[in-house]
């Protein structure tokens, strides 16, 4: 796993992903359809597989928690700067790259496809540039009536998970998730993407770091016209 902010890095896009820009048309999200959680039991004390299955058509409709996210479909150019020395005083690494957002399965999730370029030290100790890849899933799941996102990427061999709310007061969203780079060494992350405009939204990566929280990621997204 990579460590610091090369483990940021996935998040933020699929984070962008997940969950960005809201174009300023798009609907404000609601709370999914209020339906029971517990199976009706039938007279015998079995489950009534009628109401199961009207139970699981009903939690299966798309509602405007997703028409959010699939209102970022499109093609995005982001530059990023991530902070991977411990000096505070010290510059951060900066470099760019594109997101590609997809729609699948009706509307229900997003795929992200990232592509760009970081700087990374060679064999030799020398910094090089190397082609970083990574691909994201969003969706709105209507049980936990959280968003989520999953994602995977050429720097590591995990799949990293995380949930999050949207408050269409701040036109934010907020991810929390637990990551661990190395073995043994676990952080709490949050991730806040403010929506600027339908074309624009920036993204801050927060770890806790020794009980403390610290910026370790900014992103800027401005969609591909």
């Amino acid at each position: 796993m990579r460590t610091s902010a090369f483990f940021t890095i996935p998040f933020a896009m699929a984070a962008f992903a997940s969950s960005s820009l809201a174009q300023d048309q798009a609907a404000s999200p609601t709370s999914s359809p209020t339906v029971a959680t517990s199976p009706v039991a039938a007279p015998g004390g079995e489950p009534n597989e009628s109401e199961m299955m009207n139970q699981m058509t009903e939690l299966s409709k798309l509602n405007e928690n997703h028409k959010l996210l699939t209102s970022l479909d499109g093609t995005w150019n982001y530059t990023i700067k991530f902070w991977m020395n411990p000096d505070p005083n010290a510059k951060p690494q900066e470099s760019k790259g594109t997101a590609v957002r997809k729609s699948i399965m009706g509307g229900r999730y997003i795929v992200m496809d990232v592509t760009g370029k970081m700087q990374m030290p060679g064999p030799d100790g020398k910094m090089k540039d190397v082609t970083f890849k990574g691909m994201g899933l969003e969706g709105y799941d209507n049980i936990k009536k959280k968003f989520v996102e999953s994602w995977v990427d050429n720097m590591g061999t995990g799949i990293e998970s995380a949930e999050g709310t949207y408050d269409p007061g701040t036109k934010t969203f907020t991810y929390t998730a637990e990551i661990e780079p190395v073995p043994g060494m676990k952080s709490t992350v949050r991730e806040a993407i403010k929506i600027a405009d339908k074309d624009h939204m920036s993204l801050e990566w927060y770890e806790s770091q020794g009980g403390q929280e610290k910026k370790t990621m900014e992103i800027n997204y401005m969609r591909k016209k």
